[in-house]
């Protein structure tokens, strides 16, 4: 199994699972069509995005992807470089679940994030994912609050 960076030439299949996971994570039917602008920004987002995504790449077969986000806020004391970072879209193809792939995929995510700066990594987990999450030394927390713009 080897863990890559995705390019523009992923575009495809990135956007391939990144439905398959919303479908999944969402209960829904595997023909289940999406918003045009979900789509069309998360294209965007992929191409364009101050990100890395990466794909668990098994011999040509993606068993899985995960993309970090990266946010850059004022410095402060505890994050000196304002760089922050949030994980997200971490998912594993069912037949390759339970194998250290996603902790793969996340462990590189978090040593790119380590060498680009970043001071912190957020992410909002799935009760399948805690376990995870725990087991790589994210903590749960109760800080903060947010302000829903739709």
């Amino acid at each position: 199994m080897q863990i890559r960076k995705t390019n523009a030439g992923d575009i495809d299949a990135l956007m391939e699972i990144r439905l398959e996971m919303l479908r999944v994570v969402n209960g829904l039917d595997k023909n289940a069509e999406f918003d045009w602008k979900l789509v069309e920004c998360s294209r965007g987002y992929f191409l364009y995005g101050d990100q890395t995504t990466v794909f668990a790449d098994d011999g040509g077969k993606i068993a899985g992807c995960a993309s970090l986000s990266y946010i850059t806020v004022m410095p402060t004391f505890d994050h000196p470089t304002g760089k922050r970072a949030h994980l997200m879209n971490v998912y594993t193809r069912a037949e390759y679940r339970r194998q250290g792939v996603g902790r793969q995929m996340v462990q590189f995510l978090i040593d790119e994030a380590v060498l680009r700066g970043v001071t912190e990594i957020s992410l909002d987990a799935t009760q399948m994912g805690h376990p995870l999450y725990k087991a790589l030394g994210f903590n749960e927390n109760a800080e903060g609050m947010n302000l829903s713009l739709k």
